[in-house]
């Protein structure tokens, strides 16, 4: 029997932003008469001067591309698709992110390094666009239970944090090794630096289908996790990694993106 999106139990994303250079132009340049673009740029080259990294902090973020896996108790595949896609209005995304899980009675968000990132930026995401929340904050219940509890793999699963056992170690090689120790893609010819790049160009329809990709590789990192929790073998794994393979290639042509992982695709080498 087909699945409905009725059936969802996981929900695998990933988020692209773009720095909001009018609120750096006001609070890091105020008075200076830079327009947004030079003051965000002035900014990237001073924090490189200072920490060694370009990267403007998280807080003057806004998502431009949300990408969601919608996916069964059994883990296999129900859908995949990016929120407010014609459009890629930061607001309606934000609000359809929180609204969707909220309608699919707040089902296990599951990430890589989304504590780190994602989620920090969908909190102030909706702070910014005024977007309820309270399911996910839960004020007023005991710590343990909220969903966004470091410790509450009920209701988030970020998978860096497992890999890393809370971060008592470093994960050096992030998603990119992860997704290619099992044959698939990683990094291909997109990177998270070319997104401002590519958005200041129009060019949104890239940035869905590397946001996309991510959430695949994302997606079968996560496959993999659940045979080290033991909830499904390794068998089931490789499995559902071929009907998900399946699955694709029936969308190909649908799902930007998809035909480019596709290109790339491996399997893993099994050394049983």
């Amino acid at each position: 029997m087909a699945k409905v999106e009725e059936d969802v139990k996981y929900l695998v994303f990933d988020i692209e932003t773009v720095v909001d250079g009018d609120r750096v132009n006001r609070v890091i340049y105020p008075g200076q008469s830079l327009g947004d673009r030079e003051a965000r740029e002035k900014y990237a080259a001073a924090r490189l001067a200072d920490y060694g990294s370009d990267f403007i902090p998280l807080t003057y973020h806004v998502p431009v591309s949300i990408a969601v896996a919608k996916i069964a108790a059994d883990f296999s595949m129900i859908n995949l698709q990016s929120l407010d896609e014609k459009e890629s209005r930061p607001h309606k995304m934000t609000h359809d992110f929180w609204h969707g899980w909220k309608q699919y009675i707040c089902p296990c968000l599951v990430t890589f390094n989304g504590r780190g990132f994602d989620l920090p930026v969908m909190e102030m995401a909706a702070y910014r666009y005024g977007v309820n929340i309270k399911r996910w904050l839960a004020p007023g219940s005991k710590l343990y239970e909220q969903p966004r509890y470091r410790y509450n793999d009920g209701g988030h699963i970020d998978l860096q944090e497992l890999l890393t056992n809370f971060g008592a170690g470093r994960f050096h090689g992030g998603l990119n090794l992860a997704a290619t120790i099992l044959g698939k893609p990683g990094k291909m010819d997109m990177q998270g630096g070319h997104v401002q790049q590519c958005y200041d160009a129009g060019q949104l329809d890239e940035i869905h289908g590397y946001c996309r990709c991510d959430v695949l590789d994302t997606y079968f990192v996560f496959l993999r996790t659940r045979v080290m929790t033991g909830e499904i073998t390794r068998e089931r794994e490789q499995q559902i990694v071929a009907d998900t393979k399946t699955w694709l290639e029936n969308k190909a042509e649908s799902i930007q993106g998809v035909s480019t992982y596709l290109k790339h695709w491996g399997d893993w080498v099994n050394p049983w």
